[in-house]
């Protein structure tokens, strides 16, 4: 896992951004992409310089397919407050992805196994698509990711799950009341995000300084599903100051972030 922390949210955005790109250039191979989408305003900065990208001909999502991480259960995906309707309008209007390219999980159908049967089915087409290249993931104030609350499994698949009490409190604000935040969610697995090839997670904010440590440099458990950042293979958690406060291995993080040089390989 690489720690990199910016001294501004924008800072953060650019870093973030660069990584996505470097990431899609690897793992994709020079195939179109496939890149996973997240909500919340934490990669906000992100997608903008993605869009900054595309202006100067550095980036170009016309054939790229988006597979979000999560939708509610019991909104059609086009109420305003829909993941469909929120990634359309911060992600495909800003980068360039095509609406028709952008893949989110079922959450309105007749019956409880018709979800459960359309979240396999999306598990099945990630796969089908060649796997997501790069997932951009956001982390929740209790470490969840996506919206696998704590308690969640650590090889999950895409599911049904419960949001928790402080999560609807959390989005209550794009709502006219809690009593409007729907109750479930379907969501990757915590598994099906950790087969993706790249994961690039942004947190800015004191607000976010718990979680990021327990992610980072707590135990892996499934008490902050954020933890199974620590399995993957390439993990890159960018930060800002204050979501960096409760790193302990800080000193570290900032050595291991200067590039590798000739010099270095040099042993006197």
């Amino acid at each position: 896992m690489r720690v990199l922390i910016g001294s501004s949210p924008e800072e953060v955005a650019r870093i973030a951004a660069d990584n996505v790109l470097a990431g899609l250039a690897h793992h994709s191979a020079g195939a179109p992409s496939n890149l996973g989408l997240a909500t919340g305003s934490s990669p906000l900065g992100l997608y903008r310089e993605l869009s900054r990208a595309v202006q100067e001909g550095r980036a170009d999502f016309t054939d790229t397919q988006g597979f979000a991480l999560d939708e509610y259960i019991g909104i059609p995906d086009t109420h305003e407050q829909s993941y469909r309707q929120t990634l359309i309008n911060e992600v495909c209007y800003v980068i360039g992805l095509p609406a028709r390219c952008l893949h989110v999980p079922q959450g309105m159908a007749a019956s409880v196994e018709a979800i459960e049967t359309a979240a396999r089915a999306y598990d099945a087409s990630i796969a089908q698509a060649g796997g997501i290249h790069v997932q951009i993931l956001g982390i929740g104030s209790n470490g969840h990711l996506g919206f696998n609350e704590p308690g969640s499994a650590l090889r999950s698949r895409t599911r049904i799950k419960r949001l928790a009490a402080n999560t609807r409190e959390d989005n209550a604000r794009f709502f006219d009341g809690i009593e409007h935040v729907p109750t479930h969610c379907v969501t990757q697995g915590l598994g099906t995000i950790l087969d993706a090839g790249r994961l690039v997670l942004v947190a800015v904010g004191a607000g976010k300084a718990q979680a990021i440590a327990a992610a980072v440099e707590g135990p892996l458990s499934a008490s902050c599903p954020a933890s199974v950042l620590q399995l993957h293979q390439d993990a890159v958690v960018v930060v800002d100051e204050a979501a960096a406060k409760g790193l302990k291995l800080r000193e570290y993080y900032d050595d291991a972030a200067e590039e590798l040089t000739v010099v270095d390989l040099v042993v006197t």
